[in-house]
């Protein structure tokens, strides 16, 4: 696993390069708004991303030969349930899981869902985790609830006026635009892994993410209508 939360170009061809010479090659968690998504358009090759959330911000990538079918995503969600005492809070189940010393790239998403916490883990560390009876002392309770907590996702064709991302994220997701608005100013959506702006502008490879909706890759534009407006393939994860 690599260690980096962040991945530069130049490490990403030097995977690109391992792949199309026949290997499968996985990532730890890293800052899916660093991967440069136009290095892994090659017909020669597959790869998946994967974050155990819908809208995750560190995922686990991993790219194959394309004539391999499928790969496992190397991700586990894990459900976490401190028992007795005062109940923790995410920065203190992130500090106890720090003191366990999985690794850098072992862990990534968490979330507080009343009282558990559903972390996401790859590999060996998903193992050890589950292997666990107390934490910091602390008795606690471990399940596993599988590649993911999201509900999968869909294809779908749209049309928008625009490019716009509060344009494109709202008929994505099929909420009103003044709603989806309402998601940016508060900072709950991301372009690549960014606060996005409402004129920012989606282009094709482009992942938009927003808070309790789910996440948007931004496939390829199909055609622009006589009316100036474009026809474009989004995939949807909820």
């Amino acid at each position: 696993m690599l260690p980096a939360m962040t991945m530069t170009n130049k490490e990403l061809q030097a995977l690109v390069a391992k792949a199309r010479g026949g290997r499968v090659v996985r990532t730890g968690f890293v800052d899916g708004g660093s991967l440069d998504r136009r290095l892994l358009d090659d017909p020669e090759l597959g790869y998946r991303l994967a974050g155990g959330f819908p809208d995750a911000r560190l995922v686990v990538l991993t790219l194959y030969p394309a004539h391999i079918p499928e790969v496992e995503s190397g991700v586990q969600v894990l459900s976490i349930t401190p028992l007795g005492g005062v109940p923790w809070d995410e920065q203190d189940l992130r500090v106890q899981l720090g003191r366990l010393e999985l690794g850098e790239g072992a862990l990534g998403d968490i979330r507080d869902v009343r009282g558990s916490f559903q972390v996401t883990a790859s590999g060996k560390a998903a193992a050890a985790l589950l292997a666990l009876s107390d934490l910091g002392g602390r008795e606690v309770t471990v399940e596993e609830v599988g590649e993911t907590a999201g509900k999968g996702s869909k294809l779908r064709e749209v049309v928008v006026p625009s490019m716009r991302a509060d344009v494109v994220g709202a008929k994505g997701f099929g909420v009103s635009r003044a709603y989806f608005q309402q998601g940016i100013d508060s900072g709950k959506v991301r372009l690549n892994g960014q606060p996005v702006r409402a004129g920012s502008e989606v282009r094709e490879g482009d992942s938009l993410s927003a808070e309790g909706l789910g996440r948007i890759d931004f496939r390829r534009v199909l055609n622009e209508t006589r009316r100036g407006n474009y026809k474009v393939e989004l995939e949807v994860h909820r």
